[in-house]
């Protein structure tokens, strides 16, 4: 795993708030109805936690599982751990039909933090951040780039395309310019 690298070298940006990439990071989509036997089970044998609820994400440490669609989830854990994660949802979810696929080399990831980090995303994104709560995930749009962010301690965990990881980087940088704060 030595010669892992994230999309761009884990690139950091220091504005009113600061931007880092901060990949790799593991990432299994998992395509399974709702209401699918097992999926409790499957998901806590992933990344040991429960199933998340509608637009919501549930994190522990560096583990998470997010709610991205009525029938898919998006889970996230150290990148060494995801060929393991896929055995135990396959173990959990035998004979029935489900997808898991692992997006880690597919997907860059991002941290926007400090006392305005919401000022960086509310420039680029249609998100009320006022309303946004604690464990919400929103999957929209950053500018013209499909992206999914949620709340996570002092900023925001955005993910997005790997192939625009150094538009995003350029687009959450140039929001997060000193003197650029909407309030």
């Amino acid at each position: 795993m030595s010669n892992v690298v994230s999309a761009l070298g884990q690139v950091s940006f220091d504005g009113f708030a600061k931007v880092r990439e901060i990949g790799p990071v593991g990432m299994i989509s998992l395509r399974a109805k709702s209401d699918l036997p097992g999926l409790a089970a499957a998901i806590l044998a992933a990344v040991g936690l429960a199933v998340p609820g509608q637009r919501q994400i549930e994190i522990a440490g560096d583990k998470a599982a997010g709610w991205m669609s009525p029938d898919e989830y998006l889970l996230l854990l150290p990148y060494g751990e995801t060929d393991a994660a896929l055995a135990a949802i396959s173990e959990a979810l035998a004979g029935q039909h489900h997808l898991a696929v692992t997006l880690s080399d597919a997907r860059a990831v991002f941290r926007v933090e400090g006392a305005k980090a919401d000022q960086v995303l509310a420039k680029l994104s249609p998100v009320d951040f006022a309303t946004l709560g604690p464990k919400e995930l929103r999957r929209t749009r950053a500018a013209q780039v499909a992206a999914a962010f949620w709340k996570d301690g002092d900023g925001y965990t955005v993910v997005c395309f790997r192939s625009v990881a150094g538009y995003m980087m350029g687009l959450l940088s140039h929001s997060a310019t000193k003197g650029s704060e909407i309030y």
